[in-house]
């Protein structure tokens, strides 16, 4: 089915692109990934609507720096940031709330339209409507969609134009340095040739800091992963014992990332529909990494997925960093052939 025969009427200003990201590939993922010797499942499954809720939560918490410094960066750097954008449609990947994405509003002159991208779709439509009541020029096409997958977007006037991405939050974190380079040229090719993207990127800082964010003393992010078993309880007809896990989340060195797990307090066996799964105690589901980058580490990612830097923006603790990025896959192969890229 075509992405123009899914769109859903919600109000006169405005219709949701449904791409329909479907249950059954959930099921079908999260069998696949508690098959594994290391059991996983992607946190891309974090965002059903109370797990967006509980997200939002995250980034209210004293230890979760990243949205504070990020909406900081935003608000400060907004008239720069957005001469860029003027004129543009423009694509947030991964929406949730989109409170960021109102900083950038209120600065850009002229936008051709705002298209929030987001898998949760409850959370996205209630983010849409709430945006078009404070922005009613502005014209929003709501797409629910899996952005980890390629996004077919439908031939529409706005996407025929020059466009730019935004991805806040330093979500490219959660993706390891292959699926993240894949992932950027995903959103090159959206963008196009001459297109832009604005990407929140979390920088290396030191260890205390980063495992405080994902262990709050209100234990919101315990919460928020706990939340993924429920959701598989409600979903998938599984019969986890929420009791029977606990919240772990620390760096890993070897990595340079954060890693966060669920790990089972006792041996125990759990049934997914009608697969069964057997849990010695101790042992873990991964369910999300974030990785940590150095500004010409993180540059150099962006430019083998053929991005090159128009402008840099971080906090003066440099715990944080705003990338503009411009898709040129022609210029930044004639740079690695060169041997140019930064390290």
């Amino acid at each position: 089915m075509q992405a123009l025969q899914l769109f859903e009427k919600l109000e006169p200003e405005f219709a949701l692109i449904d791409l329909n990201p479907k249950v059954a590939e959930f099921a079908c993922e999260v069998i696949k990934g508690l098959r594994l010797s290391q059991k996983r499942i992607s946190p891309k499954f974090f965002y059903d609507q109370k797990g967006s809720e509980l997200f939002e939560k995250i980034c209210e918490t004293e230890e979760y720096y990243v949205t504070r410094l990020e909406t900081a960066l935003l608000k400060k750097h907004a008239a720069e940031i957005c001469r860029h954008l003027d004129g543009m449609t423009l694509i947030e990947l991964g929406s949730g709330a989109s409170e960021k994405i109102r900083i950038l509003l209120r600065q850009i002159r002229e936008l051709v339209a705002y298209v929030p991208v987001d898998i949760s779709k409850s959370f996205l439509l209630e983010s849409a409507a709430r945006l078009q009541k404070d922005f009613q020029e502005l014209s929003i096409i709501p797409v629910c969609a899996d952005f980890t997958l390629p996004v077919d977007l439908p031939a529409l006037p706005q996407f025929q134009g020059q466009k730019a991405a935004f991805f806040p939050g330093s979500t490219i974190g959660n993706f390891d340095p292959q699926d993240a380079t894949l992932l950027l040229k995903r959103i090159g090719q959206m963008v196009g040739v001459g297109g832009h993207l604005l990407i929140g990127v979390d920088l290396v800082k030191p260890l205390g800091v980063l495992e405080a964010a994902y262990n709050d003393s209100h234990g919101v992010t315990r919460d928020f992963n706990l939340n993924l078993l429920a959701r598989m309880n409600t979903e998938l007809d599984a019969d986890f014992d929420l009791q029977g896990f606990a919240h772990r989340a620390f760096f890993s060195e070897e990595f340079n990332r954060i890693e966060m797990h669920l790990v089972s307090l006792k041996d125990q066996s759990v049934t997914v529909g009608e697969s069964s799964f057997e849990f010695r105690k101790e042992e873990t589901i991964h369910t999300e990494c974030s990785y940590k980058y150095t500004r010409d580490r993180f540059l150099a990612l962006a430019r083998s997925a053929g991005f090159e830097l128009k402008d840099f923006w971080t906090d003066p603790d440099l715990y944080f960093g705003e990338f503009l990025l411009e898709f040129r896959p022609q210029a930044s192969a004639g740079l690695k052939r060169s041997g140019s890229e930064s390290r």
